[in-house]
């Protein structure tokens, strides 16, 4: 019975920290140096508190020698100075950020590794001192320190509803870990994110069997991608990530991947800056399709994977018009925006500018004298883009080498309607935010952002099943949030009749949102 208990104890000590472990594991060099200390800082400052409320569960020994090594308290405080230390040590090199001075990498990758230290060792103390810290916090309910309570973690202190935390938080009773995971959700709510993360863990570290226990990592995640800052988004990723670990075959799986993709999605930049974000968010969007086939979230899956797609393509085809800039100038042969728009065709089949690709590739193998290749980039503008801006220099093209000009498709020529392509005004604004135009859901898994909700998030059907959700079917996002499109593009429903069903998309047709960069302008004559 005694060795259940303590295995129990450990598993709780493990799930607390088995987060931050594989975060700094996961994360480290991670984004720019001004992104990596700050998600060391959020790190170390949250060992720091954990520590902190480690420390404050345990009784003082009425006797004996209190700077023993082997006392508990001692240990952790130990640790606590420790992690202060590299915390200020982060500090300083953010302060130098911030002057614009130059950071080297060598003492990010050592604070880095500090850190990633720090984690493994706070979690074996914790794991070491957990039974302790059981009986200290019994024997605190019976004397109600009200000094400790008002310590705690050096947030709820100042009375009212600080002294409402402080009970919640002083000593176990049934019951409690209910009452906790209702308030924590409240303070997500509300953006006071620090507080509910703290109230989430406090379940974890205090009730190692409660039910509501998973929940609540995961509600901790969520609190991350709800903050939406840069660091917090890089924190909420690879929180999902860890929920997945232990979690892997939960009903809920399918959501967290796409909730990680958005969080990707959410630092994706234009397509002629850093591709990173979109290619990560193309992996998780892939993997969701690969694992969950038949998700009843495929159709939000695929709307963010075409958009991620369409970013991806545009970054691919500004690096072949330079390429074939070069090519025109002498400079440089075909191969390399040969290569480019191939990858384009290859791997982006719903790519909104596929047409200037085609007929890029088409007129690049002219300039080889292959004509018989031409011809099949040619016609397919003919054939799939019929309304296109293509269109007319493409049928020139195959005039000029004797092909034979193929008939438009119907359904194309019907559903498919010329391109919109962005404004100047739009580009321009574009360009001053940087970010990419892409379709994410601002809530999290369990918790909706806003104190104004009607109680229909998953997390309050969790806390008012004790912790369990139902066998349920989710419904896809976008269908959740408002109705989807339900007839074509370009096409107006016949009064009293339903619209008709959209057709299966083809090859190449454009994703439904606009393309967020500007294009280039098409010339005259045969050249693109």
């Amino acid at each position: 019975m005694q060795s259940r208990k303590f295995a129990v104890l450990v598993m709780s000590a493990i799930l607390v920290f088995g987060a931050q472990v594989a975060a700094l594991a996961q994360g480290t060099g991670e984004g720019s140096p001004a992104q990596r200390l700050e998600v060391m800082r959020s790190k170390l400052d949250s060992l720091r508190r954990s520590l902190n409320s480690a420390v404050a569960s345990l009784n003082a020994k009425e006797s004996g020698d209190k700077t023993d090594a082997d006392d508990p308290r001692t240990r952790l405080r130990g640790l606590e100075q420790e992690v202060n230390t590299v915390l200020n040590e982060v500090n300083d090199l953010r302060a130098k950020q911030e002057r614009a001075e130059r950071i080297e990498t060598a003492p990010l990758e050592k604070l880095e590794t500090a850190v990633t230290d720090l984690g493994t060792r706070v979690q074996n103390a914790l794991q070491a001192t957990a039974s302790a810290r059981s009986t200290a916090s019994v024997a605190s309910t019976e004397k109600k320190d009200k000094k400790k309570k008002k310590k705690f973690l050096g947030l709820f202190g100042g009375g009212g509803d600080d002294d409402k935390y402080a009970d919640l938080t002083d000593a176990t009773a049934p019951g409690r870990d209910r009452e906790l995971f209702e308030v924590a959700a409240k303070e997500v709510r509300k953006g006071n994110y620090d507080t509910g993360r703290l109230l989430f863990n406090t379940i974890i570290t205090t009730y190692p069997d409660s039910p509501f226990l998973p929940l609540s990592k995961l509600a901790i995640a969520d609190s991350f991608y709800l903050e939406g800052t840069t660091s917090a988004l890089i924190q909420a990723s690879q929180a999902y990530q860890d929920w997945l670990t232990f979690f892997p075959t939960d009903q809920l799986s399918d959501r967290v991947m796409l909730k990680m993709a958005e969080a990707e999605m959410r630092q994706m930049g234009l397509a002629d800056r850093d591709v990173s974000r979109a290619r990560k968010a193309e992996q998780r969007l892939k993997a969701i399709l690969q694992q969950f086939p038949k998700t009843p979230l495929k159709n939000d899956v695929d709307l963010r994977l075409a958009q991620v797609q369409e970013n991806l393509g545009m970054h691919s085809l500004k690096i072949a018009r330079f390429y074939q800039d070069r090519f025109e100038r002498g400079l440089t042969g075909p191969r390399g925006a040969q290569s480019r728009l191939r990858e384009i065709l290859e791997k982006y089949p719903r790519f909104s500018w596929r047409d200037e690709v085609l007929f890029r590739q088409g007129w690049l193998y002219l300039q080889e004298e292959e004509p018989d290749e031409a011809a099949k980039y040619f016609q397919e503008i003919v054939r799939d883009f019929p309304n296109g801006d293509y269109v007319e220099k493409a049928k020139e093209e195959l005039s000029k080498i004797g092909a034979a000009i193929p008939e438009a498709d119907p359904i194309a020529l019907r559903y498919k309607p010329k391109p919109e392509r962005p404004g100047l005004m739009n580009a321009f604004f574009k360009n001053i935010t940087g970010s990419a135009d892409v379709t994410v859901d601002g809530d999290g898994v369990l918790i909706s952002k806003g104190s104004g909700k009607d109680k229909s998030d998953l997390i309050d059907l969790a806390a008012a099943n004790n912790g369990h959700l139902p066998t349920m079917t989710p419904q896809p996002i976008e269908q959740r949030r408002a109705p989807g499109r339900t007839f074509p593009q370009g096409t107006t429903p016949t009064p009293g009749k339903a619209p008709a069903k959209t057709p299966a998309p083809l090859q190449g047709t454009p994703p439904a949102t606009t393309p967020t960069t500007t294009p280039t302008t098409a010339p005259t004559g045969t050249k693109p």
